[in-house]
């Protein structure tokens, strides 16, 4: 049990934890792999301050090196810190597969491998708790967890995050597990993989959110960088700006995964694949997942590209809990609903993405005065009746996967 802040007022503080203690090398971090913490601290709301670590050649850093199954670490504060090291780094914990609960830093963290405000490599349970301090690394890169293949709940993260390679988070660098009830609103930098919230994505994102700018490479989102295979993004959105090269969106730069019920409102700017929602999918699926096509610029331009949806329609699907009745735009018929005019055609911006859905063409349509106007998704039926669209035009060349349809999923 803690039972006082420590600083460097207390005694013995400089030799054990300044800068010049341990022959430069600062705070001996508790636990290693061969000899983990496996006990508890209580911090009973109390902080360690001024605390340095330069663990350049040690493979965890942190106040904690090594926490395994069954430590327990709660209520307590690093503040204002200088934590680096060469490998797997984190202000508060190196790598963790116990808990950390109730518990935050403020530290400056600097890292090589897996680096996070908090902790640096998560299997274990990150709970209600926060970082604030700035995290820089050249792979795998969180403002409150580096790695994680473990849980991170009702959690946040503010700092700004600079990832040099790969895997670069507002939240976390990697995930391969859990993420839920949690949001980061940091500016974040890095090459490939890189996302205001997570960078790469190969677990579950939930009830989350990120609000700060991205800047990227490759795999370029204001939520998620990358969202691989049999991954799941849902009920979850971003509100920064996002600027790629290849593989940029307002949400998550590639997906091929699945996304539902959520959004993005920040503007875009890339070379290639570019999108206000999704800059690529790779056989991944987009579910009730939207971007106001009216207020979001692609590059200085309202374009559309998946997940599109004008602005009036993203109001009220916004403002009716992430819900629009197909029944309120268009007339059913046979289990099918019909489209008699290029206003009705439009309608499949909201309803494409629902497979249950089937539509009917009833008249020929001409798009001459609609330029740059297409479905970019149509998950569900649509029978053209033996009618013609005519006059489609559509010139972007940062968008993939256009036509009169762009994807059929």
């Amino acid at each position: 049990i803690l039972m006082n802040d420590l600083d460097s007022t207390t005694a013995g503080y400089e030799e054990l934890a300044g800068p010049t203690g341990n022959e430069g090398s600062g705070w001996q971090p508790i636990g290693t792999e061969d000899d983990p913490f496996t006990g508890s601290l209580d911090g009973q709301g109390y902080e360690i301050r001024d605390l340095f670590i330069d663990g350049l050649g040690a493979p965890h850093v942190g106040v904690f090196g090594f926490v395994d199954e069954g430590g327990q670490i709660e209520d307590v504060g690093v503040v204002d810190a200088d934590v680096s090291g060469d490998d797997i780094v984190g202000g508060l914990v190196g790598v963790c597969y116990g808990t950390v609960t109730n518990s935050y830093s403020t530290a400056s963290v600097t890292g090589n491998g897996c680096a996070g405000g908090l902790v640096g490599l998560c299997y274990g349970t990150v709970t209600n708790s926060y970082s604030t301090g700035s995290v820089t690394s050249d792979t795998a890169a969180g403002g409150l967890v580096g790695g994680s293949y473990g849980i991170v709940s009702n959690s946040y993260a503010t700092g700004t995050v600079i990832g040099g390679w790969i895997f670069v988070g507002g939240l976390v660098g990697l995930n391969e597990g859990t993420v839920t009830t949690s949001y980061s609103s940091g500016n974040v930098t890095g090459g490939i993989g890189v996302g205001g919230l997570v960078g790469a994505n190969e677990g579950t994102v939930s009830n989350s959110y990120a609000t700060g700018s991205v800047t990227g490479e490759d795999d370029v989102g204001g939520l998620v960088g990358g969202n691989d295979y049999e991954s799941i993004v849902s009920d979850s959105y971003a509100t920064g700006n996002v600027d790629g090269e290849r593989e940029v969106g307002g949400l998550m730069g590639g997906n091929a995964g699945t996304v539902s019920d959520s959004y993005s409102t920040g503007n875009v700017t890339g070379d290639y694949d570019v999108g206000g929602l999704v800059g690529a999918s790779y056989d991944g699926t987009a579910i009730n997942s939207f971007y106001n096509y009216d207020e979001v610029l692609i590059n200085g331009e309202n374009i559309i590209t998946s997940g599109a949806l004008f602005g009036e329609d993203f109001d009220q699907w916004l403002a009716e809990g992430k819900f629009l009745d197909v029944n309120d735009s268009l007339s059913q018929e046979s289990g099918y609903y019909l489209i008699s005019d290029v206003d009705d055609f439009k309608q499949l911006l909201a309803f494409g993405q629902d497979n249950s859905l089937k539509f009917r063409l009833t008249n020929d349509l001409d798009l001459a005065t609609e330029p740059n106007f297409y479905i970019p998704h149509l998950a569900g039926e649509f029978d053209g009746n033996g009618h013609k669209i005519s006059n489609l035009s559509f010139n972007f060349d940062f968008i993939s996967q256009v036509g009169l349809f762009g994807r059929l999923t």
